[in-house]
C-alpha cells in the first residue's frame, strides 16, 4: 500500500471518507463461493473500517447484511452501495449500541426485515489515547466500556431468542487486550472483557450448537487511529510488527468469514490473532 502520511481526524470513532490513502476493504482476487448463502448477518460498526470489510465480504458470499452504526451517514451510504454491488440486500441502522433499548429495537427491525439472524459481528468499538491514568476520565472510561463491551453484551443479548443451531456470534478483540497498551489503558482493558465474555458465552451456547469466537486485529489502516492518535504515529503505525507494515481489513475480513462459514464448525471460544506476526506472551 501506498505510504500514510502524517494525518488526524477530529472526531471518533473516525471517517472512512478522510483516509488518505483509502483502505483496501476487499482485495480484488477475493472470490465468493456462496459460503454464506442465504444467511442473514449483522454486522455493527459496518459503515468503515473492519466492519465495512467484514460487511462486503459476507455479502460477496452471499449472506444478507444488517449493518448497524452510529452516526455517520456518509460512511454508511457509501457501504451500502459497495454490499449491493455485491448483489446483497442491505438493512442499514444509525444508533448507539451503548443504548440497550437501541440494541433491542435494532435486533427486532433485522427480524422483521429478513426474518432471523445467523450471524452477529459485535465491531463496533472506539478508543480514547491517555498517557497517564489520571488523565483518563470517567467519561472516557465509559464511553469505552459501553461503545466495546456494553453493545457486544445488549446485542448479544436481544439476538439471543432468534439465533438456532449453526449461529455465529463473532467478536472483534485487539492485539491491546492480550500485550496492553501503555497508551490504552481503558480499551486494552475492554478488549480483555470481550476475551472472557467470548470464552464464557461459548461454553454456555455449545449445547445449543452456536458458536462463539472472536478476532483479534492487529494495527489496521482504519479511521479510528486518526481519530485518536497525533500524525507521527499514524504514519508509523504498523512498523513495530515484524511485517514491518499496518494491514488492511482486507487482510483481516477473511478470518471472519472463516469463523462464520461452515469452515469453522469445530471452532468456539477461540481468537483469531491477525496481527502481522506480533508474539502475544501468556
Amino acid at each position: 500500500m501506498s505510504k500514510i502520511p502524517p494525518q488526524t481526524q477530529n472526531r471518533l470513532p473516525g471517517l472512512e471518507s478522510e483516509l488518505t490513502p483509502p483502505a483496501e476493504h476487499i482485495a480484488p482476487t477475493y472470490r465468493g463461493t456462496a459460503k454464506l448463502a442465504g444467511k442473514v448477518a449483522i454486522v455493527t460498526g459496518g459503515d468503515s473500517g473492519i466492519g465495512r470489510a467484514v460487511a462486503i465480504h459476507f455479502a460477496r458470499e452471499g449472506a444478507k447484511i444488517a449493518l448497524l452504526y452510529l452516526d455517520e451517514h456518509e460512511d454508511a451510504r457509501n457501504a451500502e452501495r459497495l454490499i449491493a454491488a455485491e448483489g446483497a440486500e442491505c438493512l442499514s441502522i444509525a444508533g448507539d449500541i451503548a443504548d440497550s433499548a437501541f440494541c433491542t429495537d435494532a435486533v427486532g427491525k433485522v427480524v422483521e426485515r429478513f426474518g432471523g439472524i445467523d450471524i452477529l459481528v459485535n465491531n463496533a468499538g472506539t478508543q480514547i489515547v491517555a498517557d497517564d491514568l489520571t488523565a483518563i476520565s470517567d467519561a472516557d472510561w465509559r464511553l469505552q466500556f459501553g461503545a466495546n463491551i456494553d453493545g457486544m453484551f445488549y446485542l448479544s443479548r436481544a439476538a439471543r431468542p432468534h439465533l438456532k443451531s449453526g449461529a455465529r456470534i463473532i467478536n472483534t478483540s485487539s492485539i491491546n487486550g492480550f500485550a496492553g497498551n501503555a497508551r490504552l489503558v481503558a480499551y486494552s482493558a475492554t478488549k480483555g472483557a470481550i476475551a472472557g465474555f467470548t470464552r464464557a458465552l461459548a461454553k454456555q451456547l455449545a449445547p445449543a450448537g452456536i458458536l462463539v469466537n472472536e478476532v483479534a486485529p492487529g494495527p489496521i489502516w482504519t479511521p479510528i487511529q486518526p481519530a485518536s492518535f497525533d500524525g507521527e504515529t499514524v504514519a508509523g503505525m504498523g512498523e513495530e510488527t515484524p511485517l514491518g507494515r499496518i494491514g488492511q481489513p482486507s487482510e483481516v475480513a477473511p478470518a471472519y468469514v472463516y469463523l462464520a462459514s461452515a469452515d469453522g464448525s469445530y471452532v468456539t471460544g477461540q481468537t483469531i490473532h491477525v496481527n502481522g506476526g506480533m508474539i502475544i506472551n501468556g
